[in-house]
């Protein structure tokens, strides 16, 4: 097709979402876009005063757009479980899509409250537990996962004995193994989702270099305000946050897509430009390594969100 943009956005009208992260950044633009094209949009953010006021400002933009509120915490399961039961209610026993967005990036080592590490807990695990959760609601009908990963994903290796980065931190490695997870999960949930013959599209999409606060966190948490500094200035060079929404927004509408496609921008080695479909590293097309890694996750969060059960899940 030529080149994609907001305005191919289909309606949305009668269809439910859920965006998470969706305070600043992707998510916000992502959540704005699924709201203006007539979906009922969940912004599920970690902190309430910055979702209520960017729940405040898509009303201003999208008059008369169905907006709601729920408060999650990626970094805690039992918020994640808890949210889960709210979405429930705003959505009216069905979900059409999920976008799996919220993250974290080169955080000094830190831990979830559940242990597990930061990025890993919060950018896979705790988006592998929701997915899971709502799966009642994503079982309902005819559905879409979206996750967003990253061109981070390329510095990842998934160490099944050491997911927690025991033996050793270094934050872009952590940052990448999350982005590669993020990638293996949709592999994974698209390959139980057409085996079980269960009506789900599982795709991801990454934002290339986008203006976002993503950057700033780490060198905060580190006091490294020279470096939240820099990380400020870099943004010259990056395309906007409503630019680098486009392939994650493509990837939740287009009708055109399938399961297990990967869309990123489509210029300048995928840093910007136009949504289209993203290259993986061959790591993340490792089928083995996404089944190990989907047990190891089972495992450690007790939740398991494969499709094959979300029939028994449908009230």
């Amino acid at each position: 097709m030529t080149s994609w943009t907001a305005l191919d956005i289909p309606r949305l009208d009668g269809t439910s979402a859920v965006v998470t992260g969706a305070n600043s950044g992707i998510g916000a633009a992502t959540a704005l876009y699924l709201a203006r094209a007539g979906a009922r949009t969940v912004l599920a953010c970690r902190s309430v005063e910055r979702g209520a006021y960017i729940l405040e400002r898509v009303r201003a933009v999208a008059p008369g757009a169905d907006v709601r509120l729920v408060r999650l915490d990626l970094a805690d399961l039992t918020s994640v479980r808890e949210a889960a039961e709210r979405i429930g209610g705003e959505v009216d026993g069905h979900l059409d899509l999920l976008v799996n967005n919220a993250g974290v990036m080169a955080l000094p080592l830190r831990h979830t409250a559940d242990g597990f590490e930061m990025q890993f807990g919060t950018n896979h695990l705790g988006h592998f537990a929701l997915t899971g959760h709502l799966g009642g609601l994503l079982g309902a009908g005819p559905s879409r996962v979206v996750t967003v990963s990253s061109l981070g994903h390329r510095l990842g290796r998934i160490e099944l004995g050491d997911l927690n980065s025991e033996r050793g931190y270094d934050k872009w490695r952590a940052y990448g193994r999350s982005k590669l997870a993020n990638l293996l999960f949709t592999a994974e949930l698209d390959r139980r989702a057409r085996a079980a013959a269960r009506p789900l599209t599982a795709v991801a999409a990454h934002p290339g270099l986008s203006a976002t606060e993503l950057g700033q966190a780490g060198p905060r948490m580190a006091g490294h305000t020279w470096a939240a500094r820099l990380e400020r200035a870099s943004r010259l060079y990056t395309q906007p946050a409503s630019a680098g929404a486009l392939p994650v927004l493509r990837a939740a509408t287009d009708p055109s897509v399938t399961g297990g496609e990967y869309y990123g921008p489509g210029r300048l080695a995928e840093t910007r430009g136009a949504p289209a479909p993203a290259a993986r590293s061959s790591r993340a097309r490792d089928m083995v390594t996404a089944l190990a890694l989907w047990e190891a996750s089972v495992e450690l969060t007790g939740v398991d969100p494969d499709p094959a059960a979300w029939a028994a899940q449908v009230s």
